[in-house]
């Protein structure tokens, strides 16, 4: 059993409850109580087997949530910036020619230890050979959503969709009954699937009960032509027609939604994830996401790939994803900070359907917790902490992290990778991709 004492309970809950000075007790995996001042005795016999810690006053809250992400892509971090046509010039040729098992795995450990570090313990993640990114995420320790990628772009673990889905029935026979890795199938996007392959991953979901489907929607204007050539359509109404929209679709970045849409998509019942940061990078706009929360619908805060965005810690991302709504707004009033540190926990815990589990410190969810520092001057004084997490903190800050009771970090060393050999394979498989494309290695 272990109990964090002196600490600044920011607990997340249905009520956003804080204790300015307050004391949480776990065990095992769960969250057995909280509360402000001291804790309450115990009895002599488990005093003997109890670890008390005191947090000097550091604020503890649920761990981050990232509901979108393709992990391996830390390997293609900074690569061809400012480069409109990226995609088809490095990223796809790089995949097809040099994404094998093992790069996958080093590329996903790469980007669990900066996840660690920056206090997310949960994430979404789709791409390819992604019961290797599971193993990671298990051999890490944190919480993760596993989805194989399906495409007809020439990916490098499929040739057909036959081979893709057999891909998906692997992944979700090894991890079926996994405490912290749920498997997941992730049709790439309207143009890179086609309808008959969502309505091939809406019959299968329909096979799978509560399989969460992951899907890039109404991201770019090249989607928007390519569903009004093919379909008279708009995307949305694409996936509805393939069946998508009502089967645990978690939706990232829907950037081209009306209010039609948007409200279909509440119906539905379709969670997003929102990727402020990468969206603003390539220049494709803002997305809707106050009026998608205000119909209902939850909105996680997502990273995106390391290569879109280039960091996987959400604190780059909160400032952006307030501000932006605030320039839609022209207002100081849009996203204020509580809501951006909602979406980061108890609301992104939603959109993976998880909020019975995690997203907030609350007896009998899961012990998913970190521990952060309010001491740097560029946090004080700390007036409102919502806005100190969402506008002066960085994951520097973070000092412990916890998944299932069991601690990732202590004081800032994380203890279940080896983070010497994790950066040193990262760079070696960078530097053979930089070969590959002629451009000057890392």
């Amino acid at each position: 059993m272990i109990t964090l004492t002196n600490a600044r309970l920011l607990t997340m809950d249905a009520e956003l409850t804080e204790h300015r000075r307050g004391w949480l007790r776990i065990e095992g995996p769960v969250i057995q109580g909280l509360g402000p001042g001291e804790p309450p005795e115990m009895s002599p016999h488990a005093a003997e087997n109890e670890t008390r810690i005191d947090c000097g006053g550091d604020l503890v809250m649920p761990g981050f949530v990232n509901p979108h992400c393709h992990m391996p892509m830390t390997l293609f971090r900074g690569l061809g910036e400012d480069v409109d046509d990226r995609l088809f010039r490095y990223v796809l040729p790089l995949e097809r020619q040099a994404v094998t098992p093992e790069v996958v795995a080093i590329g996903a450990r790469h980007a669990a230890l900066e996840m660690i570090r920056a206090g997310v313990t949960c994430v979404a993640d789709m791409y390819y050979y992604e019961t290797e990114i599971g193993r990671v995420i298990d051999e890490a320790g944190m919480r993760g959503v596993v989805g194989q990628t399906l495409a007809d772009f020439d990916p490098p673990d499929h040739c057909d969709m036959d081979e893709g889905f057999a891909l998906c029935d692997a992944l979700f026979e090894e991890f079926a009954s996994h405490p912290r890795v749920t498997p997941s199938i992730a049709p790439h996007a309207p143009y890179s699937t086609g309808t008959h392959v969502m309505a091939r991953v809406a019959e299968w979901a329909e096979a799978h009960p509560g399989a969460i489907v992951q899907l890039h929607l109404a991201e770019m204007a090249s989607e928007m032509a390519w569903c009004a050539e093919h379909h008279n359509a708009r995307p949305v109404a694409v996936v509805d027609q393939a069946g998508l929209l009502r089967k645990r679709l978690v939706a990232a970045h829907c950037l081209y939604v009306e209010p039609e849409e948007i409200a279909l998509m509440a119906e539905r019942g379709v969670r997003v994830a929102h990727n402020a940061r990468s969206n603003a990078k390539a220049g494709r706009g803002i997305a809707p996401v106050d009026a998608m929360r205000a119909a209902g619908i939850p909105v996680g805060i997502a990273t995106d790939g390391p290569m879109s965005g280039n960091t996987l810690d959400l604190f780059a991302q909160f400032g952006a994803v307030s501000m932006f709504a605030k320039l839609l707004g022209r207002s100081r009033k849009p996203m204020p900070a509580r809501d951006v540190v909602i979406m980061a926990t108890r609301e992104g815990a939603a959109v993976l359907g998880m909020e019975d589990d995690i997203g907030a410190l609350e007896p009998g969810k899961r012990a998913d917790l970190i521990r952060i520092s309010l001491d740097d001057p560029r946090v004080q004084p700390v007036w409102d902490v919502y806005a100190a997490l969402v506008f002066a903190c960085g994951p520097e800050d973070v000092r412990d992290v916890m998944v299932e009771g069991a601690w990732l970090m202590q004081e800032r060393v994380v203890r279940t990778l080896e983070p010497e050999k994790v950066l040193a394979d990262a760079e070696q498989v960078a530097k053979g991709f930089g070969a590959l494309v002629g451009v000057p290695s890392p």
